[in-house]
């Protein structure tokens, strides 16, 4: 008989089926792949990434693994009643539900809270067999040498770049915005043997397609010595380019950013947040500090790395001056490219926690919390203020004239520390990277943010609007005599 079939779709949108965004990613989310991996010989299996393909309601697998955080949660509801209605049983997995079990529990068969690898086994097994539960709770934070190899080839072509893994889960700091700060877990290190066997799993990827990786860490640097023993190691294997995502404090340590380097390293994805001091220390990222951007940010062009970093708006330390100062200021400290966002009250997070004491969140509708809505009042900018500070600085900094700049500084900087024909093809595999960073981030801001944020613009007026009508209702009436 036929192998029972389980697909797993990592949902990335929550514009629905009628309105569908596919990214131009260069590489694929970790966990779809890497449940793939955990999963079993008793079912067959097959990866869907939202971000690139539909989802296919005709498929003819039986079981539906649904991966997804907080945002997707109500278009993960809706998929799941869909396919539910079609006969099959839908599990839900991922990081809203390991944190929210209880708010996904009515929408789905089955429900995995927390990290699967010690128990997606038994949920295999027990979905086959009949005997499935309601709900699976892991163990708080197992053991890392449970992770298993992600399965590579299961990732769709047009990703560039498909082999996507982890050394190392959690991180040492605590910002208050954070997701990993709902409930802290402590920084745990897989073994660095695993590590290896992960980046050398390449049966069935082509050739191109083996020689570049990219760690999904929350902070791959977060025990130091780890990291540079692991950087020692990925240096004797034949990649052409490697990405990392660590904290920048990290970048103070030349050691560990010439080990980068020698471990082909060609991107780092690193947490700037803001360029003004008083925000970073309202949200206890101690770690940041301004003044220093410039240099962390050189160290990294010098040997060729690009700098790929994480950028909020709407912080409670924002001020109109700054956000006027905004555009300059980020040019100064030159990263080669920005992820920008509007801050996020995520659920469970101390800076959520803050909000909602003083009462300044407006808008709890979950599919807002993705980074492109505004959600809450900041205490010193007005709701326009960042709105027209987010298109400004995303339009000026992808404008075509800056892309131009900011490569010919990447490169240049790079080939002038040296020569050599290796120097000159690195510069072109980081000219390469650089792009389609650069090409996804502008993209990606023209197709959907901007109109999100034309559209939010109008939903806070009017909940700001319902907000003061509600309280001066509210109002005791004075009574003259």
């Amino acid at each position: 008989m036929p192998r029972p079939k389980l697909q797993i779709i990592v949902l990335f949108q929550n514009l629905g089926d009628e309105q569908p965004y596919f990214a131009r990613c260069p590489a694929p989310p970790l966990s779809g792949l890497l449940l793939a991996g955990l999963t079993p010989d008793l079912v067959d299996v097959e990866v869907l990434h939202e971000m690139v393909r539909p989802i296919d309601y005709d498929t003819d697998a039986d079981f539906i693994a649904l991966s997804f955080m907080d945002f997707c949660a109500p278009h993960a509801y809706r998929v799941a009643a869909r396919f539910r209605a079609l006969g099959k049983t839908v599990i839900a997995g991922g990081r809203y539900p390991s944190t929210a079990p209880h708010q996904v529990l009515p929408h789905f068969d089955v429900v995995v809270v927390g990290e699967a690898e010690p128990i997606w086994a038994r949920v295999i097994e027990d979905l086959v067999t009949g005997k499935a539960k309601k709900l699976y709770q892991a163990p708080f934070a197992p053991s890392l040498e449970l992770v298993g190899t992600p399965r590579y080839d299961l990732a769709e072509p047009v990703f560039t770049a498909p082999m996507v893994l982890e050394a190392t889960r959690g991180c040492p700091f605590r910002c208050t915005y954070c997701q990993l700060n709902i409930r802290t877990t402590p920084h745990r290190c897989r073994p660095i043997e695993q590590v290896i066997r992960d980046l050398t799993a390449t049966a069935g990827l082509p050739f191109h397609k083996r020689k570049m990786a990219m760690f999904y860490d929350n902070n791959f640097a977060g025990d130091m010595t780890y990291a540079k023993e692991l950087l020692r190691e990925i240096a004797r294997l034949d990649f052409w380019a490697v990405g990392f995502q660590f904290t920048f404090n990290c970048l103070k340590d030349d050691e560990f950013v010439d080990l980068l380097h020698q471990a082909h390293g060609a991107m780092a994805f690193i947490g700037l947040e803001s360029l003004n001091q008083p925000s970073l220390r309202a949200v206890q990222k101690r770690q940041n500090k301004v003044e220093e951007y410039r240099e962390q940010f050189t160290k990294l062009r010098e040997r060729g790395i690009m700098s790929f970093t994480g950028m909020m708006i709407a912080l409670d330390e924002d001020t109109p001056e700054y956000y006027q100062t905004l555009p300059q200021r980020i040019e100064e400290v030159d990263p080669s490219a920005i992820l920008l966002s509007i801050s996020i009250p995520i659920p469970g997070t101390p800076f959520h926690q803050e909000v909602e004491r003083e009462g300044r969140i407006f808008d709890r509708d979950v599919s807002h919390y993705e980074g492109d809505h505004l959600v809450f009042t900041p205490r010193h900018v007005a709701p326009g203020d960042v709105f027209d500070a987010y298109e400004r600085l995303n339009r000026s900094f992808y404008s075509w004239r800056s892309i131009a700049l900011r490569w010919w500084r990447l490169v240049s900087t790079y080939v002038a520390r040296g020569r050599g024909w290796m120097r000159f093809i690195r510069s072109i595999l980081v000219s390469y990277i650089f792009l389609q960073v650069s090409l996804f981030e502008r993209d990606h801001a023209r197709q959907k943010v901007y109109q999100v944020s034309r559209r939010n613009r109008a939903e806070v007026a009017d909940a700001l609007q319902q907000r003061r009508a509600r309280a001066s209702h509210a109002l005791p009436v004075m009574h003259a005599g």
